[in-house]
């Protein structure tokens, strides 16, 4: 029997998507993800900062939960 839920929180910038964020390359990573059992809980807009320069980009946080088993 399950004792509750665990969760993953990927960040993704958009550097690290390629410029805009794409909606592909999103999808791809939400599908990565399910094929190991996790769904999607959230996605959060966020400023995320860089390694150069004090100023952040624009990314999101994607949380991911399952089942623990």
């Amino acid at each position: 029997m399950s004792t509750g839920y665990e969760y993953k929180v990927v960040q993704v910038r958009e550097g690290l998507i390629g410029g805009k964020m794409s909606g592909d390359k999103l999808e791809k990573i939400l599908n990565e993800h399910a094929s190991s059992g996790w769904q999607l809980k959230a996605i959060t807009a966020v400023e995320v900062k860089g390694r150069i320069g004090p100023g952040g980009v624009e990314g999101v946080l994607v949380t991911f939960e399952r089942p623990r088993g």
